[in-house]
């Protein structure tokens, strides 16, 4: 698979679409984590890694056409049909109807809402970080609907089902997939302030 895509022209893309920190920030977080599983699994570290940052690019400024309105702005740095549909699919059954495919694009859909739950119960902690995060803090937020109310738990045990995994180790490789990518992201994070 090939973005054809430079990570720089992926970020310009995304920061041209996304001015709000939070959601650069998640983009970031999806980009690090998607390199982690395909570093895991051995696969196209950048290709996914480019899927993972490009996946909200018109979220921001097109909430109502998000899955829709991204081929079309994904056609501005001509991203291969593939990264299209990566894209596309990682919200499939919520606003989108094409289906996540291969690995690569069921573990995007699986772990992009779970890094928020993940991301909003480490903002909870003293530390601030999942560094020190447990499978078993995750899955006492999981479980309480009103927390990160807006990470469906539905689409997390959807994605869980899908690879074939346990929810708990969907949990714990997420952790450390986010875990391999904080430090880099907060780095990043300055940069923009």
């Amino acid at each position: 698979m090939n973005a054809n895509v430079t990570r720089e022209e992926a970020l310009s893309l995304l920061k041209k679409y996304n001015q709000e920190p939070f959601h650069i920030q998640h983009s970031l977080t999806v980009e690090g984590v998607m390199r982690w599983y395909a570093k895991e699994n051995g696969e196209d570290e950048e290709f996914w890694g480019i899927a993972g940052l490009l996946h909200d690019v018109d979220f921001e400024k097109y909430p109502e056409e998000h899955c829709k309105k991204a081929p079309e702005l994904l056609g501005e740095v001509n991203a291969s049909p593939e990264l299209v549909h990566a894209v596309c699919s990682h919200a499939y059954g919520i606003c989108s109807d094409v289906e996540p495919n291969c690995l690569m694009e069921k573990i995007m859909f699986a772990a992009d809402e779970l890094t928020g739950l993940i991301g909003a119960a480490a903002l909870m902690r003293p530390s601030k970080s999942v560094m020190d995060m447990e499978v078993k803090s995750i899955k006492k937020k999981f479980k309480d609907k009103r927390f990160a109310a807006g990470c469906s738990r539905d689409v997390i045990e959807k994605g869980a089902e899908v690879l074939g995994w346990d929810l708990n180790d969907l949990f714990e490789k997420t952790i450390l997939a986010m875990r391999s990518c904080e430090a880099s992201i907060n780095d990043e994070m300055e940069k923009l302030v």
